[in-house]
């Protein structure tokens, strides 16, 4: 029966605040995961740690924990739009 990762990665989630200090680059927050389902979580094999890991990026993904990037030109202007 596979192991239902899901409860590790909402009480993860739920902490991000803490032990990312706000931050919000990507891949220090990756490395900073999984450092920490390595510390608190041994118990995983590498597979679930790196299941628990993405799940948790999805989620802080999903909450907009890392900022909104901009999508589009931004030398664009109205007058495009206006054609």
């Amino acid at each position: 029966m596979p192991l239902d990762l899901r409860p590790i990665i909402d009480e993860i989630a739920s902490r991000a605040d803490d032990f990312l200090a706000g931050g919000t680059d990507r891949a220090h927050a990756r490395a900073g995961i999984a450092e920490l389902v390595n510390m608190d979580y041994p118990q995983l094999d590498a597979a679930d740690r790196g299941h628990v890991t993405a799940g948790v990026m999805a989620v802080l993904e999903a909450e907009d924990f890392f900022g909104t990037e901009f999508v589009g030109n931004p030398f664009d202007d109205d007058e495009a739009e206006a054609e």
